[in-house]
């Protein structure tokens, strides 16, 4: 079965459709992407490594939940589909916080950033994540720059911290 993605402008407006392949060619065409940011009551954060296989960013650590929106998907809907389908997240009401403009050498994407607080554990669909674990900030910290970490997660990091919500309990 063909994945399709929408096709968008820099408003979040859909104007055509292409396939994954398209959209991670180089093509550069902009699609609409899905983060959820889960934190726990102590502050610390989630994070998910991702498999060996996978075609981007293979055997980093990266945020908790990402995914793209399928077309004909709203943000919404998205974003509790990937929260079950990684993590078993169900009856969630994330916090939107912020979109941006993400762009790498294969794909540009414009991410759309939510955050939870969550104190069960997750539970990782081992077909889709490959390990996860609570990180404490600071944990985090000493890890930048390091090659453990995604280059989007870093990004999605410094946003969080400059918006305040990191270190918020």
């Amino acid at each position: 079965m063909i994945e399709y993605f929408p096709v968008i402008d820099e408003e979040g407006n859909v104007i055509d459709r292409a396939t994954r392949q398209e959209c991670h060619n180089g093509s550069k065409l902009l699609h609409a992407a899905v983060h959820l940011h889960v934190f726990n009551a102590a502050g610390d954060l989630y994070l998910q490594k991702r498999a060996d296989w996978k075609d981007i960013q293979p055997g980093k650590w990266d945020t908790a939940v990402g995914g793209h929106i399928d077309f004909g998907e709203s943000v919404d809907i998205a974003l509790l589909r990937e929260a079950r389908e990684e993590l078993g997240l169900i009856d969630i009401q994330p916090e939107r916080l912020f979109n941006y403009i993400w762009e790498s050498p294969r794909e540009r994407e414009m991410i759309y950033v939510h955050s939870i607080v969550y104190d069960k554990e997750p539970q990782p669909d081992h077909s889709e994540v490959v390990d996860g674990r609570f990180w404490k900030i600071s944990e985090i910290e000493d890890n930048i720059g390091k090659e453990v970490f995604t280059p989007n997660f870093e990004l999605d990091f410094q946003k969080l911290k400059s918006a305040g919500k990191i270190g918020k309990k």
